[in-house]
């Protein structure tokens, strides 16, 4: 089937161009000056709307085991809300546990994906335990299975906690391979200090939560962090959900040298308060506890993680949507903040909150394109294929309308949460038309995709290494 995407304005990391689109199949065929595409196909209407690449979430976490319960969304829920909010490609994380085996790890996350996905969907892989066997399995991965970048932490000690030494080996072998490594950058035992001297105090609400991982705990594991790569021959380091501005000024230091460094940040950290959200009234603040935590309002942290933004030191807009119902599963930590399960939801609403930063002068309409569809692509091994909107890619492709109004809630959200972390938020834009691989998944508030539709993409190397 062809169609022509026409009257619109694409936009693309150099910003925005009138041009016309024509889709064959799954792939995009042509793009074309305004009027000049051909006149006997169908075509979709886009006057007035940007016409961008599919936004792609480098960071998920679908049916995740955590604190004893699970994330609410399954692949099913999860990607058909990812849908919704304009994205197209998820690249989620399947699980080695201290003792597994990396394949088997990766073989029960692709059960949970089969026949189950609305977009298209790759994997990282959490080294739960770095022994002679895990790293043998880091080159399989990366030679067989298309999956090149790993994730360790230097947080949850008895959980998903590497040290130092398993870390440099980790890194060593990706050095090798030229797979990227991807760091949970906290320090994980000295916040369990602080968290026991905050209980013993009876120190139990939410707040509390974000009090004990202080953001000096987050830029000292930063620094170590890259100070490792460093040793291990600069081995590709990618920081996840960095929230604070001590722990940007590490990244930005090491980019600044010239290292293989890169970083995400999240929509939370770039709206969100400790303040405002979890020290919202009696348990509420649950509903935001997350790691790392939302920072103070009364400190730079938002200010400057946008400007990180603008100038390149952070590199991606991910959401680490790893969502919880409040009813069974936040509640599991009344009286006790550290068993609160870490996570928000927001896979649906990352298109939308980054639009909005257009909107108040924050980011150009080129960055917010960068940050949430193109960068994500070549930084993961996706690009041509995905995160840009030209021949012989993919056909996904969002139509979004500058004009239109998105509000915000658990009345009209599509993720498997009973309530929102953005309840009540309006947005100066909305997700008009979503298309992947030339199939029409949104139009409009009328969803039209299936389970099964999306695939899984094997992954190359990042296209952001020297």
């Amino acid at each position: 089937m062809s169609f022509l995407i026409k009257g619109g304005t694409v936009v693309g990391p150099a910003g925005p161009t009138p041009a016309d689109v024509l889709v064959d199949g799954e792939t995009i065929a042509a793009v074309f000056a305004p009027d000049r595409g051909p006149e006997d196909v169908e075509t979709i209407d886009a006057t007035g709307k940007y016409v961008i690449p599919g936004a792609i979430d480098a960071h998920t976490h679908m049916q995740m085991p955590f604190g004893g319960t699970e994330a609410s969304d399954t692949f099913a829920t999860g990607t058909r809300a990812a849908a919704f909010g304009g994205t197209t490609t998820i690249v989620d994380f399947a699980i080695q546990r201290y003792g597994e085996v990396v394949q088997d790890g990766l073989a029960a996350w692709h059960a949970k994906t089969a026949g189950n996905c609305h977009i298209d969907y790759g994997f990282h892989m959490i080294l739960g335990g770095v022994d002679d066997e895990s790293l043998k399995a880091m080159d399989q991965l990366v030679a067989d299975e298309g999956i090149t970048s790993f994730k360790l932490f230097m947080a949850y000690p008895g959980v998903f906690y590497s040290d130092d030494g398993q870390i440099l080996r980790a890194m060593q072998k990706a050095r090798d391979n030229g797979a990227m490594i991807m760091m949970h950058a906290e320090n994980g035992p000295a916040i369990d200090v602080l968290v026991k001297q905050a209980l013993e105090r009876g120190e139990t609400d939410p707040y509390y939560h974000g009090v004990t991982r202080p953001q000096e705990l987050e830029a000292e594991a930063t620094s170590r962090a890259i100070w490792l790569a460093s040793v291990a021959a600069d081995c590709p380091l990618y920081i996840v959900h960095l929230s604070a501005s001590k722990a940007l000024e590490q990244v930005a230091a090491a980019r600044d040298a010239g290292r293989n460094v890169f970083a995400e940040t999240c929509p939370q950290y770039l709206y969100l308060t400790l303040e405002d959200q979890l020290g919202a009234p009696g348990f509420e603040g649950a509903k935001w506890v997350c790691s790392t935590p939302l920072r103070s309002k009364h400190e730079s942290h938002r200010a400057d993680l946008w400007r990180g933004l603008r100038t390149n030191d952070l590199a991606v807009v991910s959401t680490d949507h790893c969502p919880f119902c409040m009813k069974d599963q936040k509640e599991m930590g009344v009286g006790d903040f550290s068993k609160i399960p870490n996570g928000i939801g927001g896979v649906e609403h990352r298109v939308d909150l980054l639009y909005q930063g257009v909107v108040d002068g924050k980011l150009s309409l080129g960055r917010w394109v960068e940050t949430i569809a193109t960068t994500p692509a070549r930084m993961f091994g996706m690009y041509p294929r995905k995160g840009v909107i030209a021949p012989g890619s993919d056909a996904d492709i969002v139509l979004y309308d500058p004009a239109g109004r998105t509000r915000i809630g658990v009345e009209t959200h599509h993720m498997n949460m009973d309530y929102s972390a953005w309840e009540g938020w309006e947005i100066a834009g909305k997700v008009d038309t979503v298309i992947s691989r030339g199939a029409v998944l949104v139009q409009g508030d009328e969803y039209k995709g299936r389970a099964g539709h999306g695939r899984y993409v094997p992954r190359g190397l990042s296209e952001y290494l020297v």
